[in-house]
């Protein structure tokens, strides 16, 4: 267990830039980040970078993709003044961490990442052996690390890539971590919190290390991320001492697990743009309304006097995003008794889809129209971004005797 102090405790979310996003990406990830943003530091990234890990050979759509997504973001409601956004290749250090981490990071690991393989054999069509795409795990290690991220938003079948940085941080820490007089600074720091605060640190800290009692660990963290009188160094130096170790350079990040997508496509499989089966959220309403109206419905319905089965029907999985129980009642009862048809089934969904869509459309079409104002704020975020990026590398470069 490796605690996060309270001034690392940011969250890092980042998305490829595929262009207009869908409302598989709103329910999925974007409501996510409208939520965080209020809770926490939150740094959220146009990921271009590895973008080439899979279309080295055409980037020429990233560019537009790139500011077609930020604008869909800001539509959606996350706010520039509560979260920095950036655009990953605008900040170096992410390569610079990338490069000096893969100096310790054993293949192995690489080659163990499950979506390493399930992306070759997606992806049979592209020429994938190549170091970026091995290599783009590790490249997302760093643009965690890079801003001692503490919590990462992810589903289920991103864990793996969130505990191979807690890895390579521990790796890291383990192996650059250990100033000579690394002892020495940790009890000058010790001295520094008050001869209470310090006692009770010790007792948590010999209650840990002897008896591996967690409410001791728990209650050790709590007490140096109220501490006032020192600083981020000696923080980190405590938290290493406390634990066994050395200086925590790079603190572990923990996977902060998202509600799965419960958006499914028009097909009723998962919305995705590679199975063409997406709502855009800049689809003009007709479309809309077309994509919907047109959408497949239970088979056993060949005629309207026909009954049918909820469950059987993609529009029913649209009905339990989007309708309140008493409408539920009313598709289950009509459906099963063939009291209402199909089309008049789908006209709740419609209506309540387009009432979503209307004011992240009309908030995108502001944004449209004042592209320096888009520009804007990816300048500034990506100002601030690397800011605290700086601060990183300057530890990381002193502890592996690069600062010349």
């Amino acid at each position: 267990m490796n605690a996060v102090a309270a001034q690392h405790a940011r969250v890092l979310s980042g998305m490829r830039p595929t262009g207009r996003l869908h409302l598989g990406h709103y329910h999925g990830v974007l409501k996510n980040w409208v939520e965080l943003q209020h809770e926490y530091q939150c740094f959220f990234f146009v990921a271009d970078w590895h973008a080439l890990t899979t279309h080295y050979d055409d980037p020429s759509a990233i560019p537009q993709s790139t500011w077609d997504m930020v604008i869909d973001w800001l539509a959606a409601g996350v706010n520039p003044k509560e979260a920095t956004l950036f655009v990953q290749s605008r900040v170096p250090e992410h390569a610079e961490l990338h490069l000096l981490l893969s100096m310790i990071t054993p293949l192995s690991w690489l080659e163990r990442v499950p979506s390493y393989k399930d992306q070759q054999e997606k992806l049979k069509e592209k020429d994938l052996s190549t170091y970026g795409f091995l290599g783009y795990p590790l490249l997302q290690s760093a643009d965690i690390l890079v801003y001692r991220a503490g919590l990462v938003p992810v589903g289920e079948d991103q864990v793996a890539h969130v505990e191979l940085t807690r890895e390579v941080a521990r790796r890291f820490n383990h192996i650059y971590g250990r100033e000579t007089d690394f002892e020495q600074k940790a009890e000058q720091a010790i001295k520094k919190i008050g001869k209470k605060a310090a006692k009770l640190f010790n007792n948590y800290r010999r209650a840990w290390q002897e008896q591996g009692d967690d409410e001791a660990l728990a209650a050790a963290h709590a007490l140096l991320e109220a501490q006032q009188n020192i600083g981020v160094a000696d923080r980190d130096r405590l938290f290493g001492y406390l634990e066994g170790g050395g200086k925590v350079i790079l603190p572990e990040p923990q996977p902060l697990l998202t509600r799965a997508s419960k958006m499914p496509g028009l097909d009723g499989h998962k919305m995705s743009k590679s199975y063409g089966n997406t709502i855009s959220l800049s689809a003009p309403p007709a479309k809309v309304e077309q994509q919907l109206r047109t959408m497949p419905t239970d088979p056993a319905r060949v005629r309207r006097s026909d009954p049918g089965e909820p469950e059987k029907c993609p529009v029913w999985q649209f009905h339990l995003v989007y309708s309140d129980e008493r409408t539920q009642e009313w598709v289950q009862e009509g459906c099963r008794s063939a009291g209402i048809g199909c089309l008049e089934c789908k006209q709740p969904v419609i209506d309540a889809v387009l009432a979503e869509l209307k004011p992240i459309q009309e908030r995108a079409r502001e944004y449209e129209e004042q592209p320096e104002v888009v520009q804007n704020i990816i300048n500034e975020g990506c100002e601030t971004a690397r800011e605290v990026a700086r601060e990183t590398m300057d530890e990381v470069r002193h502890a592996m005797s690069l600062d010349y």
